[in-house]
């Protein structure tokens, strides 16, 4: 049986490559979809990307993860710099995760450089772009196993 990854994004990520071009590139979320789709395969995984712009929604995939996923990876948008109730259910949740951020947000404001979720993280993925996602699902297949 195949193992799934949930790819998790927060808010305003439904408007990537729309969005401030400039700091987050012109690639869409269907973007992302495809080229984690890909990667999964490559490390014999599946992928099921979900975007949200509602805390409650992201923390109750979080939930549903526990029993239907084998990791996640999340960029939870804003929700990172504030969200303890993200934090408290990922910190439930038994499997790998991996946080993304598309840009370099060490380099942007400083409330940027906060992040709840990175308490949790296994690994933190920041400023590679959309490739960042990429990379953490390889990153992913080596924590859980090639799944072959």
């Amino acid at each position: 049986m195949t193992k799934t990854i949930h790819i998790l994004n927060g808010p305003n990520l439904n408007l990537l490559g729309q969005r401030e071009p400039d700091i987050y590139g012109h690639a869409t979320l269907d973007d992302v979809a495809a080229q984690c789709a890909a990667a999964a395969k490559d490390c014999g995984l599946d992928a099921k990307l979900m975007q949200t712009n509602h805390e409650g929604r992201m923390i109750d995939w979080i939930h549903e993860a526990r029993d239907n996923a084998a990791g996640i990876i999340i960029n939870p948008g804003a929700l990172t710099h504030y969200s303890i109730a993200v934090l408290d259910a990922l910190n439930a949740f038994d499997g790998p995760v991996i946080e993304v951020h598309i840009s370099q947000v060490h380099k942007r404001e400083s409330f940027r450089h906060q992040s709840y979720v990175s308490l949790r993280a296994d690994a933190v993925m920041a400023g590679f772009g959309v490739h960042g996602y990429v990379l953490a699902m390889q990153h992913m297949g080596q924590l859980i196993g090639d799944g072959k």
